[in-house]
């Protein structure tokens, strides 16, 4: 039994917890509280984030990219990532597309919208903050006031890219529909990678979430039949074949890599490299101004490029094909040596006591 430490209403700890379920591996969750998120948690892991993983041999892990690779080295069957080395790659990819460029709709819907953030701000106030003494009204409103600070105000949502940021998540809910209405999950019959990434943001926040979630509902039902599917997948019970290649229905998703997220990752890069701690750049003509420079996606940067060298020479001409097609390769390779330093060694998803 593992001891999973998140929340309730968290992005990555409810994609965590699908592919959990789905594997059947036994697992607890355990509430975060915030002297588990401020002192414990990055005491184990070197960073503050959830969720997080306690082994019982005491080794703690987190970032749930490389946990669903540790765990998926451990529990083969049934794989998850493709054992196609071309659906692999673009499942990575479109993993990473969903896990970094749908958190910021994802974050201006819960906190821009008086409604949905009245509700999220009293639930975190309940659990994360279940540990700090003062009135249920005060921590509601420092909680408000943090998130929609650093993660509307303080992540480039203003009035100017305010439709971009909303249009991020119709795009992506029409791609999915139209997926969804064809097959029961996004690659096949059965779940995989990318199921799980797509499902991080469309589980806690876009299908919960009042305005996101009436949204969905009205726009895009099978999208909403397709979350409850993934949260109620088990691999004991799942039966089925993979998609024989790349499906031709992924392409509004594709595209939308090599025009938005790809130019992102670059801009990102390049302030990293400047030693820029914000940046601006035009996203599909929106003007994003003074993000904050993010380390850890200079390093996914890198981890795409690192998956592509190490496909086998067959795999790499199919995969370049695709990724130019969608206008992706060009961006991909654009900024010389990113230099993230994150994980150096090699050890993710584990933390420095691990």
């Amino acid at each position: 039994m593992i001891r999973v430490y998140g929340s309730e209403r968290s992005y990555y700890t409810g994609k965590l917890e699908a592919y959990l379920r789905y594997k059947e591996i036994p697992y607890t969750r355990v509430a975060m509280t915030s002297r588990l998120f401020e002192r414990t948690v990055p005491e184990r892991t070197g960073v503050a984030q959830m969720p997080a993983i306690a082994l019982d041999d005491g080794r703690w892990l987190t970032d749930s990219t490389p946990i669903i690779a540790w765990f998926e080295a451990r529990h083969p069957t049934p794989a998850v990532i493709p054992t196609d080395p071309v659906q692999a790659y673009v499942s990575r990819l479109l993993e990473d597309y969903a896990d970094e460029w749908l958190w910021r709709p994802a974050m201006h819907y819960r906190w821009s919208y008086a409604m949905d953030a009245r509700l999220a701000s009293h639930g975190l106030a309940v659990e994360l903050l279940s540990d700090r003494t003062g009135p249920l009204w005060l921590k509601r409103e420092v909680m408000r006031r943090r998130q929609v600070g650093r993660f509307v105000r303080g992540d480039g949502v203003t009035a100017q890219t305010r439709s971009h940021v909303e249009g991020i998540y119709l795009r992506t809910l029409d791609a999915l529909d139209a997926i969804t209405r064809g097959r029961p999950f996004l690659l096949g019959d059965v779940p995989t990678l990318v199921d799980f990434g797509f499902f991080a943001s469309m589980f806690r926040h876009f299908a919960l979430d009042p305005t996101p979630g009436a949204i969905m509902r009205l726009r895009a039902p099978n999208v909403f039949a397709w979350v409850a599917r993934v949260w109620s997948a088990r691999a004991s019970r799942s039966v089925g074949a993979l998609h024989p290649a790349i499906p031709d229905d992924w392409a509004p998703l594709l595209d939308d890599v090599g025009a938005a997220y790809l130019p992102y990752l670059c801009a990102n890069a390049e302030a990293w490299k400047a030693r820029r701690r914000r940046f601006d750049v035009a996203v599909q003509g929106a003007p994003y101004r003074n993000l904050p420079t993010s380390h850890y996606r200079v390093w996914c940067l890198e981890e795409l490029r690192r998956h592509h060298d190490v496909l086998p020479e067959p795999a790499r001409v199919t995969v370049r094909a695709i990724l130019e097609r969608h206008g992706i390769w060009e961006p991909l390779w654009r900024v010389p040596v990113p230099g993230s330093g994150h994980d150096p060694d090699g050890r993710a998803p584990f933390g420095p006591l691990s």
